[in-house]
């Protein structure tokens, strides 16, 4: 929202988005997914790994929250989980895919802990989840470590890299809408910025 000629106030006052680059965070692609991994594991950050490869596979918000409950069933990691989205009050399923249940394995068994604790604590507080601005600061580290700018990704890169990826390979629009948990499918269209040209292409791709 802009301000009025007429608000004395403001004069001066630098515009809130002045110097940022706003609009859709960038997806990442396939190379520097790996290149991130490589980075963690070099560093040793075991937490981190398994966090950013849940947050992959999930597709979930910043905001959402992992209990470890939701990840485990008896010794082993599940192949698919369930979590309550904190934005919309509404369940959604996720796959957790081999590579995301090694680094979780790890995790949780260094992590220890009850299955009604959070996968991820807090540093500042071990009774809650790591906040929304802690996972943000680590998506930033993450990326500027492996050579691209910060500014043009964040915690919703790795929300849509999984979906843009299979959007790409299936044109499958209402499969993502499912994935994201999504109630409108403009909504969906919205969040992966198709266009024109993305319908065109799928209309020349396909013979009938």
């Amino acid at each position: 929202m802009g301000t009025s000629q007429y608000d004395l106030a403001a004069k001066g006052r630098p515009a809130w988005n002045a110097g940022k680059q706003v609009g859709a965070k960038r997806a990442l692609k396939v190379k520097q997914i790996w290149l991130i991994r490589f980075f963690l594991d070099r560093e040793g950050r075991m937490r981190d790994r398994a966090l950013f490869d849940l947050a992959i596979d999930s597709k979930l918000r910043g905001c959402d929250r992992y209990k470890i409950g939701s990840l485990v069933s008896g010794p082993a990691i599940r192949t698919r989980s369930m979590v309550i989205q904190q934005k919309t009050g509404r369940p959604v399923q996720f796959e957790i895919t081999a590579d995301t249940r090694a680094s979780l394995l790890e995790w949780l068994e260094r992590r220890g802990g009850s299955i009604e604790d959070y996968a991820f604590p807090s540093r500042v507080d071990r009774e809650g989840h790591l906040s929304t601005r802690q996972y943000a600061r680590l998506v930033d580290e993450w990326v500027t470590a492996i050579g691209l700018r910060p500014e043009e990704y964040g915690t919703h890169s790795l929300r849509r890299t999984k979906t843009a990826l299979i959007y790409k390979a299936t044109g499958n629009l209402r499969a993502i809408q499912i994935l994201l948990g999504h109630t409108k499918i403009e909504n969906t269209v919205r969040y992966l910025g198709v266009d024109i040209d993305d319908a065109l292409t799928l209309a020349e791709t396909t013979e009938i």
